[in-house]
């Protein structure tokens, strides 16, 4: 005789509502007990539910989208009367076996080993369902703390007849994981005493210090693919489909590792590209440069200011000197000006020791000065700055930057700098972030001057406008040291005279 059921949501932790990502099954499809039927997800995780009896599924009671608590009704399933009825199914939306009766000798309670100096963690996955055949040393949890995540394997072979925890339960050394059936010629009374008072999360911690935590919250990420919340994430930062990775985790997850690989494929160009590609070996100075940047811009906590400058005064007296025969460019000004508000901000002029807890503040002006070569971003540096004429700096230049692009420089004449400017003004663009170059802890960027409508008080008038922007570390220098700096160099760059004098 066939019966209709109810499956409703068990309880799944210690949230009011869980929403429904995807449903697994369709009106008449047949399902096994512990076969998954939806997908639920919540802010820290998703989880697939299971079925607690087999029977073919006569209605679903839930949409995608929908939000749902504790008891709300799933699918109703029909199945023979023989089957698990609603009163035998557990708390936690497993059911009690109906079979012949375990003896109690085999049921062994499986409990958080010894976990070391730490009091709790929190469990952040269950591998293992009731019902489900475990073999001996096979993860049955996996917990974190927070430096590592480990999977706590089950000391015996058996069968799961009841999980005692959830996602987002936190556990101590000794709390009770789950009772197992063991198989008869698996059970050894001393050895699994053994294991439960050895196993220690400390040498967890020891062997695998970075292991990726995020990488074992949940099961499942939509219709087409099985992920962490966090992978997902990552997957939208870097515009990576989901669906084109085959997953390595277990019911094939999508793991951090199986996400890097699939983009240093197409990076190197051994995964899927559509159409023609020419591959262009990078030159010897931006596989140097390009670490170093990759170092600083990952190291270094940036935090970048702007700004602009009413340059009328500057422009006027460059115009007044090219009608002299003498080219001076804005960046001459700008080099000179820096120095000056070096002065006044000592700790722009500086950087960290390699232990990370001193400042070597320098008492000389030499300035890292970006340009672009035909192989790549180099910075040479140009010394004793406040000590030279403007004539003397466009001179020094006009020269460096010749041998530059002629690969003429000594590594001597890229080391020593205090500061660096990055100059885009010959090129365009109207702002950038400049990348801190390491171990100097401040980079003013420059771009294009810029004509625009400036309010005198009467009238608008048309104001030539330099864009500047200041990146620098922020754990030498904060918010209002950034923002002083940005002022008193506005303020010399506004005022020719200051620059002169």
């Amino acid at each position: 005789m066939l019966t209709t059921k109810n499956v409703t949501l068990p309880n799944v932790g210690d949230f009011d509502q869980v929403e429904v990502i995807e449903i697994l099954v369709s009106i008449g499809d047949t399902v096994e007990e512990n076969d998954s039927i939806i997908t639920l997800e919540n802010d820290k995780a998703t989880m697939e539910i299971p079925a607690p009896f087999s029977g073919t599924v006569k209605s679903i009671e839930v949409t995608v989208g929908e939000k749902i608590s504790k008891d709300s009704l799933i699918i109703t399933l029909e199945g023979s009367e023989d089957s698990p009825s609603e009163e035998n199914q557990a708390s936690d939306g497993s059911t009690e076996t109906l079979g012949k009766p375990a003896t109690t000798s085999n049921i062994i309670e499986v409990v958080v080993p010894d976990i070391g100096d730490i009091d709790q963690v929190e469990v952040i996955e269950i591998l293992s369902a009731v019902g489900d055949t475990i073999s001996k040393e096979q993860g049955i949890i996996t917990l974190e703390s927070d430096k590592a995540s480990m999977e706590i394997p089950s000391p015996v072979a058996g069968k799961v007849t009841k999980m005692i925890l959830s996602v987002g339960d936190k556990v101590s050394a000794g709390d009770l994981i789950l009772l197992l059936e063991a198989k008869e010629d698996s059970v050894n009374t001393s050895e699994v005493a053994a294991v439960e008072s050895t196993v220690s999360v400390i040498d967890a911690v020891e062997e695998s210090p970075k292991k990726i935590v995020d990488e074992v919250i949940s099961v499942t990420t939509s219709p087409e693919s099985h992920a962490s919340p966090s992978i997902r994430k990552l997957a939208r930062e870097l515009g990576v489909n989901l669906s084109n990775i085959k997953g390595s985790g277990q019911k094939g997850r999508i793991l951090e590792s199986d996400l890097k690989d699939y983009v240093k494929q197409i990076v190197t160009g051994s995964g899927p590209i559509e159409g023609d590609v020419e591959v262009v070996p990078l030159s010897r100075i931006k596989k140097l440069s390009g670490k170093h940047l990759a170092k600083c811009w990952s190291e270094i906590p940036h935090v970048t200011q702007f700004d602009e400058v009413n340059i009328e005064q500057m422009e006027e007296f460059r115009a007044h000197q090219k009608a002299r025969d003498i080219k001076l460019s804005p960046l001459v000004f700008i080099m000179k000006a820096v120095v000056q508000v070096l002065k006044q901000h000592p700790h722009f002029n500086s950087s960290l020791d390699e232990s990370g807890e001193n400042l070597l503040v320098k008492q000389y002006y030499n300035l890292g000065i970006a340009m672009d070569t035909p192989d790549g971003l180099i910075v040479p540096v140009i010394r004793d700055v406040g000590k030279k004429s403007l004539i003397e700096l466009a001179d020094e230049l006009a020269e460096i930057s010749t041998r530059a692009r002629e690969s003429g420089l000594s590594k001597a004449e890229m080391q020593g700098a205090g500061f660096t400017i990055s100059s885009l003004g010959g090129i365009g663009g109207t702002q950038f972030t400049p990348i801190i170059n390491s171990p100097e802890v401040a980079i003013l960027g420059v771009s294009r001057t810029q004509i625009k409508p400036v309010w005198n008080g009467d009238e608008f008038v048309p104001t030539a406008t330099l864009p500047l922007a200041l990146s620098y570390d922020h754990r030498v220098i904060d918010g209002v040291q950034g923002a002083k700096f940005m002022s008193d160099l506005n303020q010399v760059l506004k005022n020719i005279m200051e620059i002169l004098l």
